[in-house]
């Protein structure tokens, strides 16, 4: 689908991708020659990105998104629909860790409910907002961005090593997979293949850059499930070494 203009590139849309593992996503896509969005709330850390990227050679464009919001996330639609009249990939990105403590039993009730609204109701809000472009696609492809947190088999492996103790984002990335899921199993007789992708420990702003991988690193599993073939897997979790155990 790669070409010089419109009709004939893929064109991407990557939710959070003003900063971080999203950036390294809009970059590594925009290497294969995709016309790329850059998804992002903040108007001044947008416009900057893709001026960054832009830079880099990548054929990107700004999106004012905010996955919170129904009137932006339709705005975003419509203008990735003025724009090219299709999307060909959707990389949901945008996440939040939420605010502490979350341990359960001292956590702010709203801290939860904080993460749940962008990482997985957010996923649903875009997702739906973009399906009719992604059904005009000969190839469309989702990807949602969770984390091995979210794996309930690492969560109780003995002696495994799977963070702090979350009662916010960790589940909000287990609904995410179940999420995930229940999309692939309604768009199965769909050509649309949409998979849940772990980047890894990554260090990000998201942990205060703690991670031991680079973004870079965290954006290859999602460059690869975006460029999955036709008939490719459908409703998995990746990461790099290959399926990650719910």
């Amino acid at each position: 689908m790669n070409g010089q203009n419109t009709s004939e590139q893929t064109i991407a849309l990557v939710t959070g991708a003003n900063k971080g593992i999203g950036y390294e996503i809009a970059a590594g896509l925009g290497a294969l020659g995709w016309q790329v969005g850059v998804g992002a709330r903040d108007e001044e850390r947008r416009e900057s990105a893709v001026a960054k990227l832009r830079a880099a050679g990548v054929d990107a464009f700004g999106v004012p998104l905010d996955v919170t919001d129904d009137a932006s996330v339709t705005a975003a639609a419509e203008r990735i629909g003025a724009r090219a009249g299709r999307l060909d990939v959707l990389v949901n990105n945008a996440g939040i860790t939420g605010s502490t403590p979350q341990t359960p039993t001292t956590v702010d009730v709203a801290t939860v409910r904080a993460a749940v609204e962008t990482n997985v109701i957010g996923v649903i809000r875009v997702t739906n907002a973009l399906l009719p472009l992604l059904r005009r696609s000969s190839s469309p492809r989702i990807v949602n961005m969770s984390s091995g947190v979210g794996s309930l088999t690492r969560q109780t492996a003995p002696g495994g090593d799977t963070g702090p103790i979350s009662v916010a984002y960790a589940p909000s990335k287990t609904f995410l997979n179940a999420v995930t899921v229940q999309y692939a199993k309604e768009l199965s007789d769909t050509n649309i293949l949409i998979n849940a992708a772990c980047p890894g420990y990554c260090a990000t702003d998201l942990n205060g850059f703690r991670g031991v991988r680079t973004p870079e690193q965290g954006a290859a599993i999602a460059i690869r499930l975006a460029n999955l073939p036709d008939g490719g897997t459908t409703g998995g979790f990746f990461d790099d070494e290959g399926e990650v155990p719910w």
